[in-house]
């Protein structure tokens, strides 16, 4: 069997699966937006999370953070909300008279942004460090964040009050943006009768360790892409700087994220190579959120689906690797 027709490491796929199963417990009906959860953890990339209020962003969020035994914190921004709050500060020590450093919520493995748009760009602009070198600077000092680290940001669309929108570079750190969605009827009915997802939430277990999610990690490096198919994903990346509709084309950093992302899906999907196929599922949650697009007034569009729309058009337009 040649080296792009493996299928990946059974106990890869066992340990995968048991992952997005556990996940389940506390999300029904969303198992591909599980699945994008998974790939963003296994791509060492942090994810944002939007849609609309009550759809079970925050659930979704705590289900994949709780499935995996690591530290766990949960900062919930709101207007009033300083850098501090979530760095954290030097207290002066009256019996040493030495500066402290007393670390913040950031200091988890995995890190629930609730409603990160609810808090001034200043505040938002604290994770910038965090989530692109794993570290954060405080008074001069540099503190390393441990191991595997991951943020998980969720948000009401911008047209919602009392949210600010996300700046642009704020927004290049998200490996992904992911929608949830509404869940179908028979799913919606469970959801009802569960009513609070607290109790399901509190019963779930961890079904990974942080060593066990660092070697998926790992695995991910080692799969395998063949260089049509990584010219595939260049192609798609330069074809949204060229687009007319698009005023602002993704970044440098979204080739390299497209790229590991592309991995981790094929990883997730049980196979140790990338298909044209991942990188078309792939497009549109890794660039669409990195993009500016004119409107019909020719300013800046703001809106998730208008941004996705380009992406899409400029995917169709790219020929598919044979």
């Amino acid at each position: 069997m040649s080296k792009v027709q493996q299928i990946a490491e059974p106990e890869v796929t066992e340990k995968v699966g048991r992952l997005v199963e556990n996940i389940e417990q506390v999300i029904f009906g969303k198992r591909e937006v599980v699945k994008l959860c998974v790939v963003g953890l296994l791509a060492r990339g942090h994810i944002l999370i939007e849609d609309i209020p009550g759809i079970g962003k925050t659930t979704l969020a705590q289900g994949l953070a709780r499935s995996i035994d690591c530290a766990f914190s949960r900062i919930q921004f709101t207007s009033d909300m300083l850098p501090s709050d979530i760095l954290g500060v030097s207290v002066l020590n009256p019996k040493t008279q030495d500066f402290e450093f007393r670390s913040g919520p950031i200091f988890s493995h995995i890190i629930l942004a609730d409603e990160v748009n609810r808090t001034p760009p200043k505040t938002q602009s604290a994770l910038l460090e965090a989530m692109s070198e794993y570290q954060v600077s405080v008074d001069g000092i540099t503190h390393a964040l441990p191991q595997p680290f991951m943020v998980l940001a969720t948000q009401n669309p911008i047209e919602y009050e009392g949210t600010y929108t996300l700046p642009e570079s704020q927004l290049d750190r998200f490996m992904l943006r992911i929608e949830v969605g509404y869940p179908g009827p028979d799913d919606e009915l469970l959801i009802m009768r569960r009513r609070d997802p607290k109790v399901a939430l509190d019963r779930l277990r961890p079904v990974l360790s942080a060593p066990e999610v660092l070697e998926l990690q790992e695995r991910v490096g080692q799969v395998y892409v063949e260089e049509s198919v990584a010219q595939y994903m260049l192609e798609i990346v330069q074809g949204t700087r060229e687009d007319e509709h698009v005023q602002l084309g993704a970044s440098p950093r979204a080739s390299v994220s497209f790229y590991e992302i592309c991995q981790a899906r094929a990883l997730v999907e049980g196979r140790d190579y990338v298909t044209p196929d991942d990188v078309k599922q792939m497009a549109v949650p890794v660039l669409s959120h990195r993009i500016l697009v004119k409107s019909r007034g020719g300013n800046p569009a703001t809106s998730a689906r208008e941004r996705a729309r380009a992406v899409f058009d400029v995917v169709k337009r790219v020929a598919v690797p044979v």
